[in-house]
């Protein structure tokens, strides 16, 4: 008798990592909104360059990038550029590696949004 699924057993998992005010938390929101289960990877703050695939393993990887100048905007952040290119050097390997690369600083969330949906739906069929 074959063994039954759990019903969400065939819902990936996308993990998502970028920068501090690349997005992440509002594209996870919108991202859970539309039935993904999602996990908000906090590589930039890490030493360990893989800690993304050892804790996470996601299905499937989003990198968010913004730059410095739009990153301090958006979030008020009150770092320097060094840092924030420590941020870029912690986060070279899950770059590297990601399915999905997207460049938020010239782009509204439902914009980012609507190019992750597509692309994990064309990676899925779904």
């Amino acid at each position: 008798m074959p063994e039954k699924e759990e019903p969400d057993s065939k819902i990936i998992l996308v993990g998502v990592v970028g920068p501090c005010g690349s997005g992440k938390s509002t594209l996870i929101a919108g991202l859970e909104g539309a039935g993904f289960r999602c996990r908000h990877i906090a590589q930039e703050h890490s030493y360990v360059p893989y800690m993304w695939k050892r804790i996470t393993n996601p299905d499937l990887l989003v990198y968010l990038n913004s730059s410095f100048e739009v990153s301090t905007q958006r979030r008020k952040l009150n770092w320097s550029e060094a840092e924030y290119r420590e941020q870029l050097r912690r986060l070279a390997h899950a770059r590297q590696h990601a399915d999905l690369i997207i460049e938020t600083d010239s782009l509204s969330t439902g914009e980012v949004l609507e190019r992750a949906l597509n692309f994990i739906k064309s990676q899925n069929q779904i």
